[in-house]
């Protein structure tokens, strides 16, 4: 019995001895492990470009076509910088620096080169905010006047890829600097003169777009001009052309497709229940706004909080679903201005002019009977619906885009995140809902979401965002063969 007990001693001490070993061993990995989720490097870079984008909306008003090109060409400039620390990426603009070799590609290395050329890109694209980039460089411990090029350092690798990329895209037809004939020094200027069909006091064409009068907050009131009409045209990073995967013809004004989807608005939008609210403010976004590339980088970040991402990891996640974003506007834009189709505001008072029907009457108002005349998206009247023709969706397109990507780039359609908000809050705020809990269990889900939520809105038909969903997911495609080319992953076709 003795025996037994001190074998049993021994077995217990030896288990003992292991279980201390290997939780010694775990916690010496833990010490040990790389940054990841909201601690590496380039998550934080993503954050500021957030921020930064949150900015320019307040700064500028909505844009979020020339957001979408200052976002994707930011992380360009990362990856560029990060892949001469790779074994195998390309860079895209990046030129003449050669790859590091082995013992130079530390996570100390990379930190440094890819703040470096987000700084420099940042500042040059969102320029109004070049004190708060400095001050985050120097909070990193970075100098923000080191303006290196020595190829042979992790500074002169970060400023000459933000170089580069600024070099390369001058000129690609985006008029940022408006280099672009007429422009008579209007930066985003349009420079195709572009003039609306239907002038905002005459309706000539009603399958083409009009301009609206907005409320600017003060009793007066305002007509946006139409946000950038040129854009199909700037080049894009992953596509051959804007017009590479354009869509197919919209319906048109006495076919019995367009009555059926003008109907269904109506009838969505009379309909809205507080969670089809709170998605459909969630989706339009509000105060503050990131616009639809901000809001699929806020996703992907939430991704790698999800899954723990490293630098590298993100570095690459960020570039695939940026340039999706980029090219997935111009590839939307390129279509919404050759058809230069009606939105619904237009076609409902077409359709049903002095006819009653149901529909939202506005805030406070609820359900009710009202002229076809009087009908409005769900939104206040100091954004009554979006300043340029309807087909197809651009919510539609970047989602599905960007949703793509993430499940191409993570293998899995599965999501899970989740977001909480109270209806009306952005609509209609003297007549608060409940809160709601918005679930994004997949990708795919989610983007389907922020189709339907346009339509439930009033801002689009369906046809507007079953052909932007398909568009989207035909740019991700191209973009991820891109992709796979640029991190040296020759087996992807």
């Amino acid at each position: 019995m003795i025996k037994l007990y001190k074998f049993l001693l021994k077995v217990l001490l030896f288990s003992t001895l292991i279980t201390s070993s290997h939780a010694q061993t775990k916690q010496n990995k833990n010490i040990n492990k790389e940054p990841s989720g909201i601690n590496n490097m380039a998550y934080k870079w993503g954050a500021m470009a957030i921020t930064a984008t949150a900015n320019d909306t307040d700064k500028f008003r909505p844009r979020p076509t020339v957001t979408s090109r200052m976002l994707g060409l930011t992380f360009v400039a990362v990856f560029d910088a990060w892949s001469r620390y790779d074994e195998k990426a390309i860079p895209v603009y990046l030129k003449d620096v050669k790859r590091r070799p082995a013992k130079e590609r530390t996570l100390k290395n990379k930190e440094i080169a890819i703040s470096y050329a987000a700084y420099g890109a940042l500042c040059e694209y969102y320029y109004s905010d070049k004190e708060l980039f400095a001050s985050y460089m120097k909070e990193l411990g970075l100098d923000p006047a080191n303006k290196s090029l020595d190829p042979n350092t992790p500074e002169g690798i970060g400023n000459l890829a933000a170089r580069d990329v600024i070099a390369a895209r001058k000129g690609d037809g985006a008029n940022q600097y408006a280099e672009e004939e007429g422009s008579n020094g209007v930066l985003y200027c349009d420079y195709t003169k572009y003039t609306p069909l239907n002038p905002i006091d005459k309706l000539n064409d009603i399958n083409h777009w009009q301009p609206k009068n907005f409320s600017d907050g003060k009793g007066g009131k305002f007509c946006p001009p139409c946000l950038t009409p040129y854009w199909g045209k700037v080049k894009p990073v992953g596509l051959q052309s804007g017009n590479q995967f354009r869509a197919v013809p919209p319906p048109l004004v006495g076919s019995e497709q367009m009555k059926k989807e003008v109907d269904e608005v109506i009838t969505l939008q009379a309909n809205l229940t507080d969670e089809n609210k709170a998605l459909v403010e969630f989706m339009r976004d509000g105060p503050k706004s990131v616009q639809q590339a901000g809001h699929w980088l806020k996703f992907a970040q939430e991704v790698s909080v999800r899954d723990n991402h490293t630098l590298d990891e993100d570095v690459k996640m960020y570039f695939l679903n940026q340039i999706t974003a980029m090219d997935c506007f111009i590839a939307c834009w390129d279509t919404k201005m050759f058809y230069d189709s009606s939105r619904p505001y237009a076609l409902v008072h077409y359709y049903y002019g002095n006819k009653p029907i149901t529909a939202w009457g506005g805030p406070g108002k609820g359900t009710m009977s009202i002229q076809g005349e009087e009908w409005t998206p769900y939104s206040p009247d100091t954004f009554v619906c979006p300043p340029f023709p309807s087909y197809v969706s651009g919510h539609s397109t970047i989602s599905a885009g960007c949703a793509e990507a993430l499940k191409l780039y993570t293998g899995s359609d599965t999501f899970g995140a989740s977001a909480e908000l109270v209806a009306g809050a952005m609509t209609e705020p003297a007549n608060l809902g409940k809160k709601v809990t918005l679930k994004f269990n997949t990708f795919t889900e989610t983007a389907n979401m922020a189709g339907i939520s346009r339509v439930m809105g009033g801002y689009h038909i369906q046809a507007d965002n079953i052909e932007g969903l398909k568009l989207g997911r035909n740019v991700a495609h191209a973009e991820w063969k891109f992709y796979n080319e640029h991190i040296g992953n020759k087996t992807i076709k």
